[in-house]
C-alpha cells in the first residue's frame, strides 16, 4: 500500500470516528496520518526519520521553526490530551488539524 493510501486510511477512519462520536478514534487517527505523513517527507528527502510514535512525530512538528506557525499550532492542538483540554488548545476537529500539516509537508516534498 503506498503512502497515500495509508494516510487516505487513517483520515477516513478518523472521519469515522468523528461521524460515530467516537472523538478519541479520530484523534488517534489524525495523528498517525500526520506521522505517515512526515515519515513520507523525510523519506523522500533522503532524511533520517522521526523516531518514535505520532506524538513524538508531532513534537517534532511543533519544534520545527522553519513551519509555519499555523501548522506548529495545529501540532500543538493533536498533541493536548483529553485530560488537559481545559489547561490547552484543544482540536474539536482533528481531520482539520491533520489536514494543514499533511498540507504543508505535501507542498515542501
Amino acid at each position: 500500500m503506498s503512502w497515500q493510501e495509508q494516510i487516505n486510511q487513517e483520515l477516513a477512519k478518523a472521519t469515522e470516528g468523528l461521524n460515530s462520536g467516537n472523538d478519541g478514534l479520530a484523534r488517534v487517527c489524525a495523528r498517525r496520518a500526520v506521522a505517515l505523513a512526515a515519515q513520507q517527507r523525510l523519506e523522500q528527502q533522503n532524511l533520517p526519520g522521526w523516531q518514535g510514535d505520532a506524538m513524538h512525530q508531532l513534537r517534532q512538528i511543533q519544534k520545527e521553526t522553519t513551519f509555519p506557525s499555523s501548522v506548529r499550532e495545529a501540532a500543538q492542538r493533536l498533541l493536548t490530551k483529553v485530560t488537559e483540554q481545559g489547561q490547552l488548545p484543544m482540536t474539536k476537529d482533528p481531520i482539520t488539524d491533520a489536514s494543514i500539516i499533511i498540507d504543508h509537508l505535501n507542498v515542501n516534498t
